[in-house]
């Protein structure tokens, strides 16, 4: 992955990054907060020696040079604390004088800086007055010849002993921005990782490669298509029906010099919109006067009857095991050229059925009937009904809901398809997430239609009308040209 694909899992997974970023605000928020102000007392000595002349000052000034390093490790030794302790009672004891000596020193120079740092004022002065001190007599012991002589070095106080007026810990300011900060590269590692760990088809690009087919259709997301799934009535000036429309038009040029008449619409798992992807492409393609027969062959989970609207009782199985004809149980919807072929009864053997000699039979006669075929069909994961049918139409199309299939089960569907040497025409990402701008394009451009210039008749609730079932018909290809007309 280079780096504009991790922006995107960064800019996919914003929430997470924007929650990171407040509980690290929040959380150095509380620190600073229940952190007690503390404050600092310093003292500077300066470390000098008896020289005489330039040359004796410049080799005393290397000697002091280097016992400046190891007057600052003294500083912070356990000897110095406890005599702290024990001249002046502080209420500390020597080894927490010690941990908050901090000591410090200037390259090149005879400087030597010590800081004691404490939650009360008052007593880190008299702690760092009392510091100051001891080291100029531990020094001097140290310093010190057997022979009683004066000691090589001499150290004087230069600068303090002096306390901050103002607390020198905690800092507000210090601590949100580094919390910000932290939060920041915490929430944005997570939400590449969630990127990275996500398996489900986030976007079209992914759907095009896991299949290896073409995108026909993006079908934008609407929040009222579970209620109305059909694009008539107000949905017909909707996105997601112009979506559908492209997809209509994708369809029928997809191969101009082998045109697919009878197509299965399938999907991976069951939920993902296939019932209503082929209900809604069977009328966008009824509305451009193509003479349509929409068939319901998920005879496990029948849907098309209860979407349009239709009498589901007699259909698509009664007609295979010979009990009704298929002009007898074939239904008109709307004022369109479309006729619905509903499932029927639910056959105890439905892979075998759809798989019969008479479904091959059936499909032959319907596709002289009618210029497009559309048929729902199973999943291809759960049962193996859906790539019967689809192994006997001229393509299938393959939906995908935008973030519930993973990469693995649409590639699987792809797989099953192939592997029976089924036309794979194209995939559809239902449920698609787009862009505001293209939005916004579209609520700019589109054309409002009357209610009264509405090609479907619906009832009061915005449901189309049910269906009635055709009469017996004697021919069925009169009939469609009839209602192409």
């Amino acid at each position: 992955m280079d780096v504009l694909s991790y922006l995107r899992l960064v800019r996919r997974h914003w929430w997470i990054v924007l929650v990171t970023v407040m509980v690290a605000v929040g959380a150095a928020a509380l620190i600073t907060v229940r952190t007690p102000p503390s404050y600092q007392g310093s003292v500077t000595f300066f470390v000098t020696t008896p020289s005489q002349g330039v040359t004796d000052a410049y080799q005393g000034g290397l000697f002091l040079q280097q016992r400046v390093k190891s007057y600052a490790d003294l500083l912070t030794s356990d000897r110095l604390a406890q005599s702290v302790v024990t001249e002046s009672p502080l209420g500390l004891t020597a080894d927490q004088v010690q941990r908050r000596i901090s000591t410090s020193t200037e390259a090149g120079t005879v400087l030597l800086k010590a800081t004691f740092t404490d939650t009360d004022q008052t007593r880190t002065l008299q702690t760092t007055e009392a510091l100051s001190a001891k080291f100029v007599e531990l020094v001097r012991k140290v310093e010190t010849p057997p022979d009683g002589k004066s000691p090589p070095v001499k150290i004087e106080i230069v600068s303090g002993p002096r306390v901050t007026s103002s607390p020198v810990a905690p800092q507000p300011v210090r601590n949100l921005v580094i919390g910000g900060l932290l939060g920041l590269l915490l929430g944005a590692g997570l939400a590449v990782l969630r990127g990275v760990a996500d398996v489900r088809m986030r976007d079209a690009a992914a759907l095009q490669r896991v299949t290896g087919s073409p995108l026909l259709g993006e079908i934008p997301f609407e929040s009222g298509a579970k209620a109305a799934p059909l694009i008539v009535g107000e949905a017909a000036n909707s996105p997601r029906a112009e979506a559908v429309r492209k997809l209509r038009t994708n369809l029928r040029f997809v191969d101009v010099h082998e045109p697919a008449r009878v197509i299965a619409v399938t999907s991976a798992l069951q939920g993902e919109g296939k019932t209503t992807m082929a209900c809604n492409t069977a009328i966008a393609l009824a509305e451009a006067g193509w003479r349509v027969l929409l068939i319901d062959a998920d005879l496990r989970r029948p849907k098309v009857a209860d979407y349009l609207g239709v009498d589901g009782g007699v259909g698509l199985t009664d007609v295979l095991v010979g009990d009704v004809q298929v002009g007898d149980v074939v239904q008109r919807w709307g004022d369109k050229s479309l006729l619905v072929l509903p499932s029927g009864a639910t056959p105890p053997n439905p892979s075998e059925l759809l798989g019969s000699k008479a479904m091959a039979d059936l499909l032959v006669a319907l596709r002289e009937s009618a210029d497009i075929v559309v048929i729902d069909t199973a999943p291809l994961l759960a049962v193996t009904d859906g790539v019967v049918v689809a192994v006997q139409a001229d393509g299938a199309l393959l939906v995908a809901q935008q973030g519930r299939t993973s990469r693995s089960q649409v590639a699987a569907a792809s797989r099953a398809l192939h592997s029976v040497s089924v036309r794979l025409l194209g995939c559809v990402l239902n449920m698609a997430k787009v862009a505001r701008a293209d939005a916004y394009q579209y609520e700019a451009y589109k054309v409002v239609v009357p209610p009264a210039a509405s090609s479907v008749p619906t009832d009061r609730a915005g449901v189309a009308r049910r269906g009635e079932p055709e009469a017996p018909l004697g021919d069925r290809t009169q009939e469609l040209t009839r209602l192409s007309r």
